[in-house]
């Protein structure tokens, strides 16, 4: 098994805070528009760059929601025992622009699951997708991102692995934000 560092936690910082630039370009003001992390790997991401948009470019009012699309998958009676996450939305998304956020765009199976779960919530207006890694040449849906922070290519036998700072943990176990690529 063979490990590769894709970003480095610098290369991450730098890549957040121009997907941050590019939603403040596309959304000015987010009075319509909400920001949606698909759980488990989506929401990491979702809430850093509610955080960026927030402290560093003084955006004051986010609606962050996270949405567990465990059952709503295609592959969720095929033997594989999944475990469910906790839908977390206090808003409608009835006429807003949803942003989906998650880690890595691989089939585009999460994505499309995401588009069925988010109707219990309202008819969007618009949908788009962020994601920080896009595996081209992996999809089996026609399924494109919006915003996307770096695009790879890795063969299906190798995983994209997304490891974020753990802030909760005591400061000398905290790691570091990095993307690897992992060859089994």
């Amino acid at each position: 098994m063979s490990q590769k560092t894709l970003l480095t936690a610098t290369e991450v910082n730098i890549i957040l805070h121009r997907l941050a630039c590019q939603l403040i370009e596309n959304h000015l003001d987010f009075s319509n528009t909400v920001l949606i992390g698909i759980q488990p790997r989506g929401t990491q991401l979702a809430s850093r760059l509610k955080q960026i948009l927030q402290e560093e470019y003084q955006v004051s009012e986010i609606a962050l929601g996270f949405l567990d699309i465990t059952f709503f998958r295609d592959d969720f009676r095929r033997g594989e025992t999944l475990e469910a996450n906790k839908t977390q939305i206090d808003f409608l998304v009835e006429n807003k622009k949803v942003i989906f956020i998650d880690d890595v765009l691989y089939t585009g199976r999460s994505i499309n699951a995401a588009l069925s779960a988010i109707q219990s919530f309202g008819r969007p207006k618009e949908v788009e997708l962020l994601v920080l890694i896009d595996r081209r040449f992996s999809r089996h849906l026609p399924i494109q991102p919006d915003y996307r922070g770096r695009q790879v290519d890795a063969i299906n036998n190798e995983k994209v692995v997304v490891k974020w700072k753990d802030t909760s943990a005591p400061l000398s176990e905290q790691g570091e934000d990095s993307v690897e690529l992992i060859a089994k």
